[in-house]
């Protein structure tokens, strides 16, 4: 960028950080999205105010053949951020980059449905995993995230954190989900995990893996299947 050019991104970054701390983006947020900012400006040499919407195609485009599709939509984000925010212009997004649909889990089983599952499939894990989300009253998604820490055996309650409301809370634990619980444990004994993913030791570049969701949608649908079938 030219000198002119320069200051201007000068200005506008600055309001960029600005607005990401006015909106209480975390610190991780704030370096990932400023980072993506700082990456477009300098592929394209030039302001991002400046960029087109044909220019946007040619850029992710290359993202999406380079990197993958969490970077993607980082980047997505970032640049959003930047039209609503700071330009206070509409960017229509879905126009430009469209990330591939991924099916969500489903937040509710009903009795029927989670006795099929446990009786459809003959691995151990997911046997425990829909007993312990259903007994517990859990959302798939917190149950996944259990930790060793959070079993309390002798007040026979489970903390669960981070909730879908930000909140923290207790639940009551019954005995048998705490037997099957103990049972799943020592087959992988991992020390913080309830439910960790892949083989052991459960890491990838360094962080802990959980139970892949790909596999309890194939359960979930061939619970579904059979309900619709009987």
């Amino acid at each position: 960028m030219d000198t002119k050019d320069q200051a201007r991104f000068d200005v506008l970054y600055q309001r960029y950080l600005d607005e990401l701390t006015l909106q209480g983006k975390s610190p991780k947020t704030i370096e990932m999205y400023s980072r993506y900012i700082r990456k477009i400006s300098d592929y394209f040499d030039c302001c991002p105010d400046q960029l087109s919407t044909e220019q946007l195609k040619i850029y992710f485009l290359e993202l999406v053949e380079t990197r993958s599709w969490s970077a993607v939509k980082i980047a997505r984000n970032a640049i959003q951020f930047l039209y609503k925010h700071v330009l206070d212009q509409p960017w229509e997004w879905f126009k430009i980059v469209k990330p591939p649909k991924v099916q969500p889990l489903q937040d509710v089983l009903s009795v029927a449905e989670v006795a099929r599952i446990i009786n459809q499939t003959h691995k151990l894990s997911y046997q425990v995993y829909y007993l312990t989300t259903y007994s517990l009253g859990l959302r798939l998604g917190e149950s996944l995230n259990l930790r060793v820490s959070d079993i309390d055996s002798h007040l026979m309650r489970v903390h669960i954190r981070q909730t879908k409301n930000k909140k923290d809370r207790f639940v009551p634990l019954l005995l048998e989900t705490l037997k099957a619980l103990r049972r799943y444990w020592k087959t992988h004994r991992h020390p913080d995990l309830i439910f960790p993913g892949g083989k052991p030791p459960y890491q990838r570049n360094g962080n802990c893996m959980i139970m892949d969701r790909g596999g309890l949608q194939k359960t979930i649908k061939i619970g579904q299947h059979w309900g619709q079938v009987l």
